[in-house]
């Protein structure tokens, strides 16, 4: 290397550079302040002091790499945006960074940005203003523009240099969607110049940093495309596609995308200062206000749990129905050893087929396939109890069985291992009586389906070892899941608050409000499936026992319906009927015709008892973290993301507001709305 600097007098923490001997400057980012590279304002500025003094060390070239090993940059800094109060606030922060970006795009030598692992949101776009971009050999979905999924898009100039290096096709599917994507298809796409192995990256940097080429650009179609002519078109075609999964009143940012891009073509000129104000008005929106505080709440909730003295490597799942057989091929999936019992071979293998689906669905290659396949292991006999380190327990819900299999099963288990029962509404007071050290007993609730549901509910009871609590949450972020600490009681947090909201839909079909009315307006609040349809997926049997076990607990009228649609054997999806008639899968929407006006107050009387519900569980301490109980509504129910959880909506809406109208429902409808006490708390 050189004794080439640079003329910098400020203090540089989250950056380091030296020449080499053909005055290529060496860039890496080390940030200073945490695991991972973000473009903090602080970063950024930083970045903006050693572009300003570059041209005076007549460089000839730039190459740009990260320090750290989970990736180059995984985006902006969140934190920052936290900080915001207003539009003229965020304008300028947004206007920082893209003139930083500016700067790189403009340098008058050749720039690489090396990506080795992920590339995210302002990540990419540092990588984008850079003229070549190199990549190291990666099988998973590390490059992508995911700023839609907190309410906002690209603010660094994404919006205009994705369009004009990857054209509007591949740019809007990255922008609309915010899905990441793999090392080859980012090739495919403009993004990615080169790939190549880790050991050779120093090297090929230089090559690709001395390469000719120019800079990459969007294909013929796009470029036409892009005409003014064309845009209007494709735009149209565009918001109906968004339209179909997200309305633009609770998730404007893929509309502005769109508008963007209408509207100015990806021209620099304009384009950058209109992508800098539709930023920072949707900065300071609620959507993203509120789905800015759910991506900390998920943080929150991965953040739980001392890391324990024990690792659990080896799991025995009972039960190898829907629940446990999902359980058992998840966790095979996500690399842990396990073994599935049930009475006899018959009752398992529908399971093992179930997960062969799921590890081809989900594993990139032949030998992740293999290897996940080998992990699992059917076990009539039950062999794997002894070996295991985590047992779990999913057979049907009847207490008397339950207690005979752990009677049988604490006999086997090695010390040390951990009991679990994934039981949905059983309290862990009465299954652990039978128990020799109930102490170390503990829920593991999954949710189905359990591949997609990221919540699992650890259920404990007011004297459950914590150094269990912990094994738990470490066992559940090993599988990639979000644990959420309930107290033990009736139904605990999902079950409880989804009981009231589908109850409730039953009792407005009763007054004659059509079964599409209702989930309609279920939908249109936010949620990713009406309450008609939920009891139908769930299955009407279940949702009968679970009614009944909440209603005797909380003294609740069990509506009648479900126990005739029983009778008739109509359970619903599994059946082919229930609420409605399913076909392939798919429920049966065909218009249905009101006996009765539909009542004004539909919403709230669906969502309200939802809301009174988790002020109920956080004042009784079966969460005792209200943030931790909006995370885990939102992540177990599907709860309105853009509106915070059912505590933030409540604040966001009024307190007394709420209180009143659940007081003017109970006087109507009955006491099931009955404001619980906790609300006088609630602030």
């Amino acid at each position: 290397m050189t004794n080439t600097t640079l003329n910098i007098t400020a203090d540089i923490r989250h950056w380091s550079f030296e020449f080499d001997d053909d005055r290529v400057l060496w860039l890496c980012f080390d940030n200073a302040d945490g695991n991972a590279n973000v473009l903090s304002a602080a970063a950024m500025t930083e970045l903006g002091e050693i572009l300003t003094a570059l041209p005076q060390a007549d460089a000839s070239g730039m190459i740009v790499y990260s320090a750290k090993s989970n990736g180059f940059v995984m985006g902006a800094d969140i934190k920052d945006f936290t900080t915001i109060q207003t539009a003229d606030e965020a304008y300028e922060l947004i206007r920082q960074g893209q003139s930083v970006m500016d700067a790189v795009e403009n340098l008058r030598c050749p720039s690489v940005a090396v990506i080795g692992g992920f590339a995210l949101g302002g990540g990419l776009e540092f990588a984008m203003a850079c003229k070549y971009r190199l990549a190291l050999e990666n099988k998973k979905p590390i490059i992508g523009l995911p700023e839609v999924q907190l309410g906002l898009h690209p603010g660094f100039g994404g919006t205009v240099r994705a369009v004009q290096i990857s054209g509007v096709r591949a740019a809007m599917e990255l922008m609309l969607t915010g899905k990441s994507i793999t090392v080859g298809k980012a090739r495919k796409f403009g993004l990615v110049d080169q790939v190549c192995e880790a050991a050779d990256w120093k090297t090929q940097a230089k090559l690709l940093l001395r390469s000719s080429r120019p800079k990459a650009s969007a294909p013929l179609l796009d470029k036409i495309l892009n005409l003014k002519l064309f845009r209007g078109f494709l735009a149209g075609t565009l918001r109906g596609q968004v339209a179909r999964k997200a309305k633009q009143q609770h998730y404007p940012a893929p509309y502005a995308i769109i508008d963007l891009w209408r509207t100015y073509g990806a021209s620099p000129g304009k384009g950058y200062e209109a992508e800098a104000k539709s930023m920072s008005k949707l900065m300071v929106g609620s959507t993203s206000r509120n789905l800015v505080r759910v991506f900390f709440l998920q943080n929150k909730l991965k953040s739980q749990g001392a890391k324990p003295q024990q690792k659990i490597a080896k799991v025995h799942v009972v039960g190898a129905g829907v629940m446990g057989g999902d359980i058992a091929a998840w966790c095979a999936l996500r690399g842990l050893e396990v073994t599935l019992q049930d009475r006899t071979e018959e009752y398992i293998q529908p399971a093992m087929a179930r997960a062969q689906k799921l590890f081809d669905k989900k594993t990139y290659n032949e030998t992740d396939r293999q290897a996940a396949s080998g992990r699992l292991r059917a076990d009539v006999a039950g062999e794997g109890v002894g070996d295991a380190d985590l047992i779990i327990e999913a057979i049907y819900e009847n207490l008397d069985a339950k207690q005979a299999l752990y009677q049988d099963l604490q006999e086997k288990m090695k010390a040390g291992a951990v009991l679990a029962t994934n039981t949905s509404s059983i309290p862990l007071e009465e299954l652990r009586t039978v128990l020799n050290n109930p102490q170390r007993f503990v829920g593991i609730h999954f949710f189905n389906p359990v591949a997609q549901m990221p919540l699992v509910e650890l259920i404990k009871c007011a004297d459950t070892d914590p150094s269990v609590l912990d094994l738990g949450f470490s066992f559940v972020k090993s599988i990639g899941k979000y644990g959420l600490e309930c107290l033990s009681s009736p139904g605990f947090v999902v079950n409880r608050l989804l009981m009231p909201y589908m109850a409730e839909a039953m009792h407005l079909a009763e007054e004659g409000v059509s079964l599409v009315t209702i989930d309609q307006t279920a939908e249109a609040f936010g949620m990713p499936m009406g309450p008609v349809e939920l009891v139908d997926t769930v299955g009407i049997d279940v949702a009968q026992h679970v009614a009944k076990v909440l209603g005797s607990a909380f003294d609740r009228p069990v509506p009648n319906r479900l126990s005739e649609m029983v009778a008739n054997k109509q359970l619903g999806r599994k059946s082919g009927q229930g609420f409605y008639k399913w076909v392939d899968g798919k429920a049966q929407k065909d218009a249905q015709a009101s006996t009765s006006e539909t009542p004004r107050d539909v919403t709230d009387r669906l969502m309200l008892p939802m809301v009174n519900e988790a002020v109920a569980c956080l004042s009784e301490g079966v969460v005792t973290d209200a943030d931790l109980l909006d995370a885990g509504v939102i992540f177990g129910t599907g709860f309105a993301p853009f509106r915070g959880g059912p505590l933030q909506y409540a604040r966001d809406r009024g307190v007394d507001e709420i209180q009143q109208k659940l007081t003017e429902f109970a006087a109507i409808h009955g006491e099931r709305y009955a404001p619980h006490r906790g609300w006088e708390t609630l602030s």
